[in-house]
């Protein structure tokens, strides 16, 4: 079956459909939704109920439109405050880290491809090909499994790893792109190589700095009449960051996601609206990008690369990652030896290295098949082995901390332009001891119980309603420093806080 214009949206919906099912269920049994999305395209695919999908060049696209919409939006979801002490450790990370992994892996990979029963020894560039293409962490597959799985880590771990993901495609990239032009041609000298990279990241980073501070301009003053229009406007404005980008000879991945974390840390018009349509859109990108990666695959090939794919991603989790890992963070003290060991497990391969492994299949490299085939398995190796394992490993190192409390039960949230703060607390026997009454609660001036909720019921309140214990009570105040001091003194622990 191929696709047409009669079918694609019969074919597309119910293809949507089991991925969102088998992402439901796979979430029970601790099993990562990306992979899911993974195998049900390949068992709707040609090996499967036998969707005909085999174009490198078409998948590539998708994948690059995926892609710059999920690293936009996990940027859109880092704080700066998160990030800023950790930020050294996330640029070695994705830079030097990158390339260690790479060499690393493809001396490995030189040694290792002529011993496999294939019968197919790889040159040494075409191993460097390999490792780099693989070489980066997975944006979507980092950012899905740790928010997903609502991991709040120790040592601001979550941050360093989100932004190690964000920010490391363009030495993959570069990489990749470098050993294609080896192998195609004379090669590039070591100082070439290092200005195309200094390009691609100075261009990248100025523009995605530069446009993401342009993009909340125009977001505060354009003034569009209708609210729904916002995040399409900004969903162009992404388009445009990404391509413009390109079009300078930078790195348009590194150039969104930049612009993503600036646009997210800076305050503009309808946000809580936009950040949502964001966060269900990079969703919807994922699924789409992981189901496409799996129609393209040809599963009964990857019998022939498997085991050369095990030899290499058994390699690549427990010896190149943990050694790139360690090497990079040798210089930063502050890291414990446990945070070092996770974010080494932390290294998944995902949706990046499968559209990496398409430009050789478009270059028409020799062996791009192979390196396409190996490149997938090692990915479904990579969520199966460490995306599955992340929270109890997580657990087993000590480095989980109880989640912090957000939103609250009423379902409220403050308007933007509110410069004030509402938490939510719930009434004990202790504070009731002070009096029954709602105005024998002791809050700050300018403070306002705006809610309250019995089992399942709200009510309004006055000073004069009798409150009871298990009553959660909505509370707003423009004075949140007097209002957390007053929760403190009450011995309240158990409250939420939200502030604008």
């Amino acid at each position: 079956m191929f696709f047409s214009t009669e079918n694609i949206l019969l074919i597309g919906s119910v293809l949507l459909f089991v991925s969102l099912v088998a992402g439901k269920t796979g979430y029970r049994f601790g099993v990562p939704a990306l992979l899911l999305f993974l195998v049900v395209g390949m068992l709707f695919g040609s090996d499967g109920l036998g969707i005909q999908f085999n174009n490198p060049t078409q998948a590539q696209f998708i994948g690059m439109i995926a892609l710059s919409i999920i690293l936009f939006s996990g940027g859109m979801d880092t704080k700066m405050n998160e990030i800023r002490p950790i930020i050294g450790e996330g640029v070695v990370l994705a830079t030097f880290g990158v390339f260690i992994t790479a060499f690393i892996t493809g001396a490995f990979i030189f040694w290792t491809s002529a011993f496999t029963g294939q019968h197919i020894a790889l040159t040494l560039t075409e191993a460097l090909l390999l490792a780099s293409v693989m070489s980066s962490t997975d944006s979507a597959s980092v950012f899905s499994i740790l928010r997903s799985r609502k991991l709040h880590l120790k040592h601001n771990l979550r941050p360093m790893l989100e932004l190690e993901s964000g920010s490391n495609d363009p030495m993959a990239y570069l990489l990749t792109i470098l050993f294609i032009q080896m192998i195609q041609s004379a090669g590039m000298s070591f100082g070439e190589l290092a200005l195309q990279f200094s390009v691609q990241l100075g261009i990248g980073a100025v523009c995605g700095y530069l446009l993401g501070r342009l993009a909340v301009l125009i977001l505060n003053k354009i003034n569009i009449q209708y609210e729904s229009l916002y995040p399409v406007l900004l969903l162009a404005l992404v388009f445009f960051i990404f391509s413009f980008t390109n079009l300078l000879h930078g790195n348009g991945y590194l150039a969104v996601y930049i612009s993503g974390v600036i646009v997210g840390n800076r305050a503009f018009v309808h946000k809580r609206s936009v950040t949502s349509f964001f966060d269900g859109f990079a969703w919807l990108c994922q699924i789409v990008m992981f189901l496409t990666l799996g129609l393209l695959v040809n599963p009964h090939e990857l019998l022939g690369v498997a085991t050369l794919g095990l030899l290499v991603g058994i390699f690549l989790i427990f010896v190149a990652r943990p050694v790139s890992v360690f090497l990079c963070l040798l210089p930063f003290r502050k890291l414990p030896f446990k945070g070092r060991l996770f974010v080494s497990w932390v290294g998944l391969r995902g949706a990046v290295p499968i559209i990496f492994a398409t430009y050789p299949q478009i270059a028409g490299v020799p062996h791009a098949d192979l390196i396409f085939n190996v490149v997938f398995f090692i990915t479904i190796l990579s969520l199966i082995v460490q995306g599955m394992s992340i929270p109890s490993v997580a657990q087993w190192l000590g480095l989980g901390e109880p989640a912090p409390k957000t939103g609250n039960t009423f379902g409220m949230a403050l308007p933007e332009e509110i410069k004030s703060a509402m938490s939510e607390i719930e009434i004990t026997e202790e504070l009731l001891q002070k009096g029954e009454l709602l105005m024998n609660l002791p809050l700050p001036d300018n403070t306002l119980v705006a809610m309250i909720k019995r089992n399942n019921n709200y009510m309004v309140p006055k000073g004069k309603t009798r409150l009871c214990p298990g009553d959660k009570l909505l509370v707003i105040s423009d004075n949140d420093k007097e209002l957390i001091n007053t929760y403190e003194s009450l011995g309240i622990k158990d409250y939420t806080f939200e502030k604008n």
